[in-house]
């Protein structure tokens, strides 16, 4: 019968075995029959005059440096959805997805990057595996497989609390045999070094597909930024890759740096169910003094499959004087989305709060 997996327009009336289950503060532990059952949650004398069952329980405080584990899930089963949204530091509180009870993350991401939303502000997402919608709602839709356990965790390295609701849904049933985990890795580098390229994922070791890249792009010089061509080094590529892009915009599906083709004089912003330019951050005529981006690209009808190892790169490439390319030294963060066998590589650390900060 069929498993409940993969689920799209095609296979909706398709009956099956599979059971649904979902997290929340209102049923931390996802058990059948146990939701709205607290008596004791943080909106309990908002529910005074009414009592158990009216929603006493729809959110949680994480403390500074506090880590909360959000979902601890017996499988086989897969995570098919996952909504929240926060009043916090988006960049300094960390989620992490632990897969068959192996003691290092194969997701590590600040929470608003991992759901496409790097800048600490709000804007509109609209994709396939991605949703943000208003006022801050966060919603992924990447199907995430386990055989044993998944364990998600939350870190708060701010200095503020945060206050997280939060809804996990899943499917328990039997997983495939060529099902693979899926990871997630962030980077920051700001600025570039000259001349050096910005690395968006290595030391991938296995066989798995890449499926997505975020970037949060902030310029850090006049004119034109995103010349940059972005490579792929497939299973054993060294000096050269198999897969290179013809520059920043052409890669997440736009062309001619996103100009408005009428006026010449603004970016146009768009967000699609594959491809985006969801967030420009425009200068204003005091403190906000730089242009700040957001892009994804999600290969879900073209992965990047490789064998035994992936390195993914971009440069950072404007123009000077003569017509002759400018390496930049700009801010550029991404968000990396694979998925593969286990066991994968350790994740590079991230980087410090100080230097995870948006100024």
């Amino acid at each position: 019968m069929f498993n409940g997996l993969g689920m799209n327009l095609g296979n909706l009336s398709r009956l099956s075995n599979a059971e649904t289950r979902s997290i929340s503060p209102e049923n931390v532990t996802g058990e059948k029959g146990k939701g709205a059952m607290s008596l004791d949650g943080l909106a309990k004398d908002c529910a005074r005059d009414l009592g158990q069952g009216w929603k006493i329980s729809p959110y949680i405080f994480i403390q500074p440096g506090e880590t909360v584990t959000l979902a601890e899930i017996d499988g086989p089963g897969a995570i098919q959805q996952i909504w929240m949204t926060m009043r916090g530091v988006w960049r300094q509180n960390i989620i992490r997805f632990y897969w068959e009870d192996r003691g290092e993350p194969s997701v590590e991401v600040p929470v608003g990057d991992f759901f496409a939303s790097g800048w600490e502000t709000f804007s509109q997402v609209s994709s396939i595996p991605v949703c943000v919608n208003p006022g801050s709602a966060f919603n992924c839709y990447w199907e995430m497989p386990f055989r044993r356990k998944c364990k998600i965790t939350m870190t708060n390295i701010s200095d503020e609390r945060t206050t997280l609701f939060y809804q996990i849904n899943y499917t328990l049933t039997e997983i495939p045999e060529d099902c693979a985990y899926f990871h997630a890795s962030f980077r920051r580098v700001n600025p570039l070094p000259y001349g050096e390229v910005y690395t968006i994922l290595d030391n991938v070791k296995g066989q798995g597909h890449y499926v997505g890249t975020y970037m949060a792009w902030g310029t850090n010089n006049n004119g034109w930024w995103g010349e940059g061509e972005i490579k792929f080094y497939i299973d054993g590529d060294s000096s050269f890759p198999t897969i290179c892009g013809t520059g920043t915009e052409d890669y997440f599906c736009g062309s001619y740096d996103f100009e408005n083709p009428e006026t010449h004089d603004e970016y146009v912003r768009f967000t699609t169910p594959y491809s985006g330019l969801n967030q420009v951050i425009v200068p204003d005529k005091l403190y906000l003094s730089q242009f700040r981006f957001g892009m994804y690209r999600w290969h879900i009808m073209d992965p990047i499959r490789f064998k035994r190892d992936l390195k993914v790169t971009i440069q950072a490439l404007g123009w000077r004087n003569g017509k002759r390319y400018l390496p930049l030294q700009d801010d550029i963060a991404s968000v990396a989305y694979w998925y593969q066998t286990l066991p994968s590589e350790k994740l590079p650390p991230l980087p410090d709060r100080d230097y995870l900060e948006i100024i």
